[in-house]
């Protein structure tokens, strides 16, 4: 029952749009009669487009210069020994009795 539902709302859907799309309502759009919130809403629309540059030209930048540095990333110097490394004061191994 179901699945006849749906291949009816779906054959029901194919045929309204077809009956839609007919030669009469394929004109071509012309923008002269456009009003002025139209220009409004597409001069904001494009700001909002070109906003969207910043943070994809610091994501940008940010991956190059990360991949740069791995790339380019020179030998560090040794690291000091054990014994070597400072220690907080009052933060030494403590010894264990069993």
């Amino acid at each position: 029952m179901e699945k006849g539902f749906r291949f009816f709302r779906t054959g029901l859907m194919v045929a309204l749009i077809s009956l839609i799309s007919t030669p009469a309502f394929a004109r071509s759009i012309s923008l002269k009669d456009a009003g002025a919130a139209l220009w409004i809403f597409v001069i904001i629309g494009a700001i909002i487009i070109l906003l969207q540059l910043i943070p994809a030209a610091i994501l940008f930048f940010t991956f190059i210069g990360t991949t740069t540095g791995l790339i380019m990333k020179k030998k560090a110097p040794e690291k000091a020994t054990a014994e070597e490394k400072m220690s907080l004061p009052g933060y030494e191994p403590a010894t264990v009795e069993k």
